[in-house]
């Protein structure tokens, strides 16, 4: 120890060399011993570390390894040999624990390797997902405010609220210095600036349509980043040195009701774009953000929408308003058409009336004269007067037939009829005109047609009386020929109409009726116009027929209600011509009509010329009327008690009266309930007397009442002594007599 006061050589001395031997292994024994206690303290509080196993290894290997540093300090001096045992033993151990440790750490470094790999892979994974977090809540928060935005867009379809709220709101929003709208003019070749945010009105300035930048953002779905220097983006003049900030540009599409095909959208290259520039505030660091773009290319969108839904409701509300305008217009005309079809009506009914009273007071004294006995100049006298009358009642009946054919109430009487009878009756009445005009006139009736025939008697009657009536009345001299047949198939096909369609079945057939005549013939041209209503071509009205231009007119319109046609032919003036016509009727024995309730037509077998003692009681208002109607009854030998008022009749009227004649038409008499109280007065059939309604007014409602309160029959004024003498012939052999309207 000594030798430390010595000048110290270059290398320690042994002796202090060993001191810090001795002194460092005591240090490194007790750090060895101190490291375990930390490894179990660590394994004690660490319930997730998977390798306590290997930390329990290794802190053998520690403490043996800090055994080893310990037992090394009593080797420096003189030791004995259980020293050297000792510190071998530890050693060898410490050399076993150390090459195993070192083993393990091999197998185990991979493990830790892709731990900490899969820490790595999930430190990415959590920062990832960080991010696609922001980009929802951005999402959201975009979302929201594009709901906020399209709330206060749609609150309203006026198209200046929609476009004023827009700017508002994304200027709110997005915290913009600007945001203006630029909408193309009518011309559609430049864009006018419409509506701003900050300035209240307007300068209304206009920039050429296509500008590169505007056709740039044009083509574009997309919101575009523009120049602030851009014509459309110097919203707002800048003060002192500023920068302006970023500016974006984007297309909102304009769609009208026009743009838009059947069932499809428009073409592109058909719609029409205005033009939205937002700008953010000058000096700012600030620049558009993914989020923000998209936010103003939603919100485009939506503008969009709402303007074409504001388009559509403008249009819908203007077809409303004209849609309202013709309605009332349309209303107006009805109510218009409905009061002068009522008017029509209500004067047609009281001339019908009115007229037909003094026509049968003219008709019937005419018809008594008659029977007297006149010098020929006075008989011709009255002859003219009987055809002029008969001629004014017709006259009449097409008017009201003409009327009630074109509003609709006309209808059919369908009855089972004698179809051959009509046709002899026919060649009856126009013969003796006929032989005195030199005219000869032959029926040809098929021997496939059928005797009876289901249809409207009369109508087919009027049909074949007025077509052959023209032929007689305009053939000076020649032949008249009347065929009637069952038209089969193919010539209904040669004659179809652009309005008949002809419909063939076993319950019914089509009668085509053919009257050829050789008189004057009539000009192609003027062929159209026969059927019209109070026309007259100019080769027949120069002739003085006397006709009213009604009876062709009326004709049509019967066979168009029989599901017919009718058509004429002519070679021209002097070549005569032919009227053909084709009506459908029912076979009795076949069709279902045949069960149908009708009153069949009966002819008298014997027609008596006076009754002598049968008493007849006539009811009428009209004096004119009520002593006419005497007179006739009178001349036939009845006993006749005429009454005025509904009180008198009732007190008149008894079991000796055998006819009674009552107007059912007066103004302020019920004659349908006077006619239920006889009924009621004379329960026995044969003590009741036969009700006939004589009126002026008949259609098919007064028809229809008369056999329902058990009337027996219904006379149309005016009569003529002939008729009378039949009415009353009829009614006594048959107790029923309705005549057809």
């Amino acid at each position: 120890m000594e030798a430390c006061n010595c000048i110290e050589p270059q290398w320690p001395a042994d002796e202090l060399l060993i001191k810090y031997q001795y002194i460092s292994d005591f240090f490194i024994a007790l750090a060895y011993f101190s490291i375990p206690l930390e490894l179990i303290y660590f394994v004690k509080k660490s319930a997730v570390f998977p390798y306590r196993w290997v930390l329990v290894q290794f802190g053998a290997f520690i403490v043996l390894c800090g055994a080893t540093h310990l037992i090394n300090l009593w080797t420096f001096n003189m030791h004995s040999r259980t020293v050297a045992i000792v510190m071998t033993t530890a050693k060898v151990l410490t050399a076993v624990v150390s090459c195993a440790t070192a083993l393990m750490l091999v197998h185990i470094i991979p493990d830790l390797l892709s731990v900490k790999t899969r820490e790595l892979f999930l430190k990415n994974k959590a920062a990832e997902l960080d991010r696609e977090m922001g980009l929802i809540r951005t999402q959201e928060e975009t979302g929201r405010h594009v709901r906020m935005l399209t709330h206060e867009i749609r609150s309203t379809l006026d198209r200046h609220t929609i476009l004023k709220t827009t700017l508002v709101e994304l200027g709110r929003t997005l915290a913009l210095e600007e945001c203006a709208l630029w909408m193309p003019t009518r011309t559609a070749l430049e864009l006018q600036l419409s509506y701003t945010l900050r300035q209240q009105n307007p300068v209304g300035h206009t920039v050429p349509i296509h500008l590169p930048v505007i056709n740039q953002v044009f083509s574009s779905n997309r919101a575009v980043k523009i120049s602030p220097n851009s014509p459309v983006a110097r919203l707002r003049p800048l003060v002192g040195k500023h920068m302006p900030g970023e500016v974006v540009a984007v297309r909102v599409p304009l769609l009208h009701l026009s743009n838009f095909q059947i069932n499809d959208w428009p073409e592109l290259s058909t719609k029409r774009y205005a033009l939205m520039v937002l700008m953010l505030p000058c000096d700012s660091a600030r620049q558009w953000h993914v989020h923000e773009l998209e936010l103003v290319e939603v919100v485009a969108d939506q503008v969009a929408v709402a303007l074409s839904h504001a388009a559509i409701l403008e249009e819908s509300r203007r077809a409303r308003d004209l849609l309202m305008e013709q309605n009332i217009a349309l209303d107006l005309a009805r109510r218009e058409a409905e009061t002068a079809i009522r008017a029509r009506n209500d004067f047609l009914a009281v001339m019908n009336h009115e007229m037909r009273t003094p026509m049968h007071a003219i008709i019937a004294l005419s018809s008594l004269l008659q029977e007297t006995e006149l010098t020929p100049e006075q008989r011709l006298m009255v002859e003219t007067i009987l055809k002029s009358s008969n001629l004014l009642a017709t006259l009449i009946n097409d008017v009201l037939d003409l009327s009630r054919l074109e509003d609709g109430s006309l209808q059919l009487d369908i009855a089972t009829f004698n179809l051959h009878s009509v046709f002899i009756e026919v060649h009856n009445l126009v013969k003796p005109v006929a032989s005195v005009k030199k005219l000869s006139v032959t029926l040809n009736l098929a021997a496939d047609l059928p005797v009876y025939a289901i249809g409207d008697e009369r109508r087919l009657l009027q049909i074949i009386l007025n077509v052959v009536g023209n032929a007689v009345k305009f053939s000076k001299e020649g032949s008249i020929s009347i065929t009637a047949f069952v038209a089969k198939s193919e010539s209904l096909r040669d004659f179809r109409a652009a309005d008949f369609f002809p419909v063939q079945s076993d319950n019914h057939f089509y009668l085509r009726v053919q009257v050829k005549d050789s008189g004057s013939g009539i000009n192609p041209q003027d062929l159209p116009k026969l059927f019209t209503k109070f026309a007259q071509n100019q080769s027949l009205a120069t002739r003085n027929s006397g006709g009213s231009g009604l009876g062709l007119a009326i004709c049509k319109r019967f066979v168009n209600l029989m599901e017919g046609h009718i058509w004429i032919e002519s070679d021209g003036l002097g070549k005569g011509c032919t009227t053909t016509f084709i009506v459908k009727l029912g076979y009795p024995e076949r069709s279902n009509e045949s069960k149908l309730p009708f009153v069949p037509k009966m002819h008298t077998t014997h027609v008596q010329t006076n009754f002598p003692g049968l008493k007849v009681l006539v009811m009428d208002d009209n004096g004119v009327s009520r002593s006419v109607t005497k007179g006739l009854l009178e001349h036939l030998g009845c006993d006749v008690t005429t009454v005025s008022s509904s009180d008198e009749f009732l007190q008149v009227i008894s079991q000796e009266h055998k006819v009674v004649f009552m107007d059912v038409c007066m103004p302020g008499i019920d004659g349908f309930e006077l006619a239920v109280q006889i009924h009621e007065k004379f329960t026995k059939r044969h003590e009741r007397p036969v009700l006939v309604a004589l009126t002026g007014n008949i259609n098919k409602m007064t028809k229809e009442s008369c056999m329902r309160v058990g009337m027996e029959g219904v006379i149309l004024k005016p009569v003529s002594v002939d008729k009378m003498r039949s009415v009353l012939s009829e009614l006594l052999e048959h107790r029923v007599l309705f005549e057809a309207m």
